[in-house]
């Protein structure tokens, strides 16, 4: 080939190569843009910071356990983005200033017991216990399965607060006497720690009620401040050491027969949160009320048994008689306190009405079942 035609046929094929080489560049470059303008944008997303204050003692089992298993477990269903720090009762403010703290946004959230708001509104009580009324269960049937948890929410929308159940104690005891209860006239000039509407029923029995936080009740109770005292059920009153204190353990808790527990958000708090972290919060406060209930049926059971065989602990039920008295007065005062406000008649009436629908089931179900059963089980060993 002669040296021009081979300069001519380079240069051709050098130009070629050169147009290929810049069409696959354009083109890559037309490709990378198009990824680029459809991949996600990353966006860093906002955390929170909470506190949370109680009306419990620290490290009380599955009170105040429950309000830190809480705040572990929305931490890690949100991935960290919202962390809340718990306060046991009078380590940021003082046990029963926690509804109010929360309600001015001191703190963004709360855990108590509703009847302890009674002060503030009537129809708060009907959210805990009502004395011979729902036991733990029928509660949580009303929440999430009746109009419940939506008028718990019109009751504490004025004070610019969203509550989630927080599980039930189940029923609890009768209460810690120095005295034994033979008819409703030992309740007269009797001296007892004991609130809600069952504080109520005592006082219309001729007792003084006295309203106290459980770390101040064996102090109370052992220097003849208080006659008597309830709590909860065995297994915190073993911790508290009640036994030390009062010679006799009355049961059934005609006053608390399934008392629930709450967590309380701060309306605008909650609400600026995003519907996936409003979600995460109340998926978790589910599984911990239904943690709550677990560990004291579980807890409770075995508690009982070292409080009768190993601490010698008397223990007595109230006379037929003497319920049937308390019953009485505990549909007075229900009465006199749902006529207080439009809410606390609302509330009532729509809790009385489902405990007949639940309670006519639970005769010929649980009723006859556990009258059937209870003869095989022994207050000992």
């Amino acid at each position: 080939m002669k040296r021009r035609e081979f300069l001519k046929t380079a240069g051709i094929g050098a130009a070629t190569a050169a147009a290929a080489t810049a069409g696959l560049v354009a083109c890559s470059k037309k490709e990378e843009d198009a990824k680029m303008s459809q991949a996600p944008a990353v966006v860093t997303k906002k955390t929170y910071a909470w506190r949370m204050v109680t009306t419990w003692p620290p490290k009380l089992p599955v009170l105040q356990d429950g309000c830190e298993r809480l705040a572990k477990r929305i931490d890690e269903l949100s991935d960290g983005r919202i962390k809340i720090q718990v306060f046991a009762a009078g380590e940021l403010v003082p046990a029963l200033e926690s509804f109010q703290a929360v309600s001015d946004g001191t703190v963004e959230v709360g855990s108590g017991a509703a009847y302890y708001w009674a002060g503030k509104e009537p129809a708060t009580q009907w959210f805990a216990a009502v004395p011979f009324g729902l036991n733990g269960q029928g509660m949580s049937a009303w929440f999430h399965g009746g109009d419940g948890l939506k008028l718990w929410e019109e009751t504490y929308a004025p004070f610019n607060l969203i509550p989630r159940p927080g599980g039930s104690t189940g029923v609890q005891m009768g209460g810690w006497f120095n005295k034994r209860i033979n008819t409703i006239d030992d309740y007269k000039g009797l001296k007892m720690r004991i609130p809600g509407l069952g504080g109520k029923v005592v006082a219309k029995a001729g007792g003084t009620v006295v309203l106290l936080p459980g770390g101040e009740i064996f102090t109370s109770l052992e220097r003849g401040v208080i006659d008597a005292t309830e709590w909860v059920g065995p297994l915190h009153d073993l911790r508290l050491g009640l036994y030390q204190a009062a010679k006799y353990y009355y049961y059934p808790g005609w006053h608390e027969p399934g008392t629930y527990l709450e967590y309380f958000f701060n309306k605008k708090a909650y609400e600026s949160l995003p519907t996936d972290l409003q979600q995460i919060i109340d998926a978790a406060c589910v599984e911990t009320e239904h943690w709550v209930l677990a560990q004291f049926e579980a807890r409770n059971g075995q508690a009982l048994q070292t409080l009768i065989n190993e601490k010698k602990v008397e223990l007595v039920q109230f006379p037929d008689p003497v319920l049937a008295d308390l019953r009485v007065l505990a549909d007075e005062v229900v009465a006199e306190e749902a006529s207080k406000t439009p809410i606390a008649t609302k509330v009532n009436e729509a809790f009385r009405n489902f405990q007949k629908v639940v309670g006519t089931w639970g005769s010929v179900s649980e009723t006859a079942y556990y009258n059937f059963i209870q003869p095989k089980f022994s207050l000992k060993g």
